[in-house]
């Protein structure tokens, strides 16, 4: 008998902006997110703790970010010294902020998942016994999103019918987590993925999704459930 298919939405970028904050919550409370991975040097930061508070069932984990949303980021990635610096320094800040360790760890942009640092993470991140984003442990899926190509956007690929074919035809038997990017446009964000934003919400809180995972029999959980 085959092992169960398991489902973790999980919402990348809580805390980078009032409107992402927002669209998260909501993408939780009335659709199918069970999880967020939570910039900690993002401009609603403070907005995101308190947020949390009022919603203990959403799981956070922790969104290392030092790409922010320039084309041509300046951070020298190649510098494995300053990177795990960085890594200690935003895993401590989210330790002071929500007062215990992320529920798992991933990345703006997938920054960790480059061939010379995905070894590095997997040396900090294993001591803590905490999921990493491509350490084998969840199947990720990334298909979710609006921009396949940088800066052209198909919001066909953010659809129902996307996401149903997603789900239907890209899960494995075990866990696997199904990425999303969730919220609304705000004055405190910039970037070139904000309407698709919104385009994803409304996916993500389709009455159909939770009919189609109910269907098929998977089972939707977060990674607070994983971590413990």
């Amino acid at each position: 008998m085959s092992e169960p298919v398991t489902v973790i939405f999980n919402a990348d970028d809580f805390g980078a902006s009032r409107g992402i904050n927002r669209g998260i919550v909501e993408a939780h409370v009335n659709g199918v997110v069970t999880s967020t991975s939570c910039m900690v040097t993002g401009a609603a930061i403070t907005e995101a703790v308190s947020l949390s508070r009022e919603h203990p069932k959403l799981a956070i984990g922790l969104h290392w970010d030092v790409l922010g949303e320039d084309d041509e980021p300046g951070y020298d990635l190649g510098n494995v010294a300053a990177v795990q610096e960085e890594f200690r320094r935003q895993l401590g800040e989210f330790e002071r902020l929500f007062g215990r360790l992320p529920t798992h760890i991933d990345s703006h942009r997938h920054a960790h998942l480059k061939e010379h640092l995905l070894p590095v993470f997997k040396d900090m991140v294993v001591p803590l016994g905490l999921p990493l984003r491509g350490d084998g442990q969840v199947k990720f899926t990334g298909g979710f999103y609006a921009q396949w190509e940088w800066k052209v956007t198909e919001l066909a690929h953010v659809s129902v019918a996307a996401l149903t074919g997603i789900l239907k035809n890209e899960m494995a038997p075990g866990w696997n987590e199904v990425s999303c990017h969730p919220g609304y446009k705000s004055s405190d964000f910039i970037s070139i993925y904000l309407a698709e934003r919104e385009a994803e919400l409304r996916t993500l809180t389709d009455p159909a999704i939770k009919s189609t995972l109910d269907a098929l029999g998977y089972r939707l959980a977060s990674y607070a459930e994983l971590s413990r």
